[in-house]
């Protein structure tokens, strides 16, 4: 990583236009979206490697409110931050509506990495566990997930850095 250090200005924006081609190339991001891309290929990878966990495979470029789908066809929605903060979830409804909550999902998986993308915690909530941790988001108009102690306990842990 020295060599990193060694570039010009130009040369280093260069070098990062390629690492993001040749990621795109090996299937490793999709889209734009580099954190979201990055948090569902190590959740799918980490699903589809480890025993006694569902073998999921990427949903269609494009599916709404799923990222990724089980072999029993279990809809699960990826969520990556390196923060403490979820993006957000739409089409769900507003706080204090009438209108029952149609199910989006069966999961949600929570991938969440450090400011250098290194993988600390990959977390699981059922749909019913995703309603009681879900914070709206007034902004946006939309609800998220605040990755809390509470939180934790609700899920179930799939991968955590300290428990290696």
């Amino acid at each position: 990583m020295d060599l990193i250090k060694s570039l010009s200005d130009n040369d280093l924006i260069k070098a990062y236009g390629e690492v993001i081609n040749e990621l795109k190339k090996r299937g490793i991001i999709r889209s734009k979206n580099l954190l979201g891309d990055l948090g569902e290929y190590v959740a799918i990878n980490h699903y589809c490697s480890t025993t006694g966990l569902p073998k999921l495979q990427p949903a269609p470029i494009g599916t709404q409110n799923i990222d990724a789908i089980s072999v029993k066809g279990d809809r699960y929605s990826i969520k990556s931050t390196t923060g403490k903060v979820t993006g957000v979830f739409y089409g769900l409804n507003e706080p204090n509506s009438i209108e029952p909550e149609s199910q989006k999902f069966e999961y949600i998986i929570v991938v969440k990495f450090n400011e250098d993308y290194i993988l600390e915690k990959i977390i699981e909530l059922n749909w019913e566990n995703f309603l009681e941790n879900k914070k709206w988001h007034s902004r946006m108009r939309a609800w998220n997930l605040t990755i809390t102690q509470k939180l934790i306990n609700d899920s179930k842990v799939i991968y955590s850095k300290d428990l290696k």
